[in-house]
């Protein structure tokens, strides 16, 4: 997966990240961040806030790509940390948060969010990032490493593959595909409870996976 999204990022990686256009200026592709942001945080921020002040909150993104949903959430909550595996990804998101002090990128080794030691994050959020992966084992370490980083109570909202159509690839551009029962259950595994799900079936199938307040003494 790294080799070919390095490949990918040094062809043309804000294309690869939002395919809707061949090229993008960075002033665009930025802004399609924000709209992200606006479509699926700012519509959602009773789950995701519970009360705090987004400017309290700590955020984990996982496959920040070149920092463009990056930015846009750091324009909204206090601190946000974005993880992806392909190095010259984290190079493009640098540069993309030069004047974001708030913002962070790591890589990652592809497998679990080790890069980011033991931070504790009020929100984690991914998109048009699992859709990517073609190992389900891999999607639910990440998933089960969100949950050791999460503070009790806290959400996880993110996109996976729906569409058994879309079959996994050897080049790592359609992921694993998963079911409405195969999100609850990995939900289960990894110790969240899966509250709302939405666009079953489809490429855009979202989840909320909230991790339960009586695990604060686990």
């Amino acid at each position: 997966m790294r080799r070919e999204w390095d490949e990918r990022a040094r062809i043309n990686a804000r294309h690869f990240i939002a395919t809707g256009k061949p090229e993008w200026t960075l002033e665009d592709f930025v802004e399609s961040g924000r709209e992200n942001v606006r479509a699926e945080i700012l519509t959602d921020m009773q789950n995701i806030c519970q009360g705090r002040d987004p400017k309290q909150m700590r955020v984990l993104e996982i496959g920040c790509g070149a920092g463009r949903l990056t930015r846009a959430l750091a324009e909204v909550f206090g601190e946000v940390h974005g993880v992806d595996l392909s190095g010259e990804m984290v190079k493009l998101a640098q540069e993309t948060l030069r004047d974001q002090p708030n913002a962070f990128v790591y890589q990652t080794n592809g497998m679990d969010l080790s890069a980011v030691g033991h931070l504790i994050f009020d929100f984690a959020f991914s998109f048009i990032v699992f859709q990517h992966i073609p190992s389900k084992t891999v999607i639910e370490n990440y998933v089960r490493e969100t949950h050791r980083l999460l503070r009790p109570g806290a959400l996880f909202k993110f996109q996976v593959n729906g569409d058994p159509g879309k079959t996994p690839r050897n080049d790592t551009w359609f992921g694993a595909s998963f079911s409405q029962h195969d999100a609850n259950e990995l939900a289960a595994r990894c110790g969240f409870e899966a509250r709302y799900q939405t666009g079953s079936g489809s490429q855009m199938f979202w989840l909320w996976f909230f991790k339960p307040h009586e695990q604060e003494s686990a």
